[in-house]
């Protein structure tokens, strides 16, 4: 598959800040210190560089194609979803090793931002997914330790028009969008959305007991769809990777407007 640069970085305006700087900001923004999150996440600057930086490289995944593309772009801090240490402690070795190769030989840093990003009221990814399908938040929706990570809202569409609008968002970034069965003449009047791997039993019975008709998420296991025409819910699949493009770019656009510093975001689908 091939590996796209979208929006060439501009080296025209540079300033002098640091890695750290520049994950420090981040880190407020986000409010990284009070937010749940797994312990693979590792929120936060996960690979530190000693030189300025030149510029920003957003990608969902801190790849090796997420890598080479931001070497490609002319960046040298990279600003992921999915970070470095999502497996555990592993050996550097293989594909691991050649991961952080590249970072040590282009003195490259990774900040990476999993729930927090997701969450957030502005850059987060449930938010803009509703923006990008024409929905308008008005609740919260998939709690994590007590955090809102989703969210939910009403509207009045045949779910047949929806699951369409939802496939030609997924279909910009190589991916599709499918539905759990779909009853004839179904209408959502209530949605939730939860980016990512948004589909899990927690989730239905959450949707069920909210009287949600359809839930929007990235993905989700086999028994998702087998679960939820029996709870009365549609679940649109529509992409890990295409539902979670949205955060890591605004993000990045905002941090370069606040800079002057050129961004760019590396597209490297994975097709799920």
């Amino acid at each position: 598959m091939a590996l796209v640069v979208i929006g060439p970085l501009d080296h025209a305006a540079l300033v002098t800040v640091t890695a750290r700087d520049l994950a420090l900001r981040i880190d407020r923004l986000l409010n990284v210190a009070g937010h749940p999150d797994y312990p693979g996440a590792v929120n936060g600057l996960q690979f530190d560089s000693t030189a300025p930086v030149r510029g920003i490289a957003a990608a969902v995944d801190a790849s090796q194609r997420a890598i080479q593309g931001a070497v490609a772009a002319g960046a040298n801090f990279l600003l992921v979803h999915h970070g470095l240490f999502w497996g555990g402690a592993q050996p550097i070795v293989g594909g691991l090793h050649t991961r952080y190769r590249q970072l040590f030989e282009h003195d490259m840093a990774v900040y990476s931002s999993h729930l927090p990003l997701d969450a957030h009221p502005e850059f987060g990814n449930n938010t803009l997914l509703a923006r990008a399908l024409g929905l308008t938040p008005s609740r919260s929706f998939a709690t994590y330790q007590g955090v809102p990570i989703g969210v939910a809202g009403d509207s009045d569409m045949p779910t047949d028009a929806m699951l369409s609008v939802a496939d030609s968002f997924a279909r910009r970034h190589q991916g599709r969008a499918r539905a759990s069965e779909i009853p004839r003449g179904h209408q959502t009047r209530r949605w939730a959305i939860c980016t990512g791997a948004g589909a899990s039993m927690d989730s239905l019975r959450e949707a069920e007991a909210a009287n949600i008709d359809t839930l929007i998420t990235g993905e989700g296991p086999h028994h998702t769809a087998v679960e939820a025409p029996e709870r009365r819910i549609v679940v649109i699949y529509a992409g890990h990777y295409a539902t979670e493009t949205l955060g890591v770019t605004a993000l990045a656009e905002r941090i370069g407007s606040e800079t002057g510093l050129p961004w760019s975001f590396v597209s490297a689908p994975t097709g799920l």
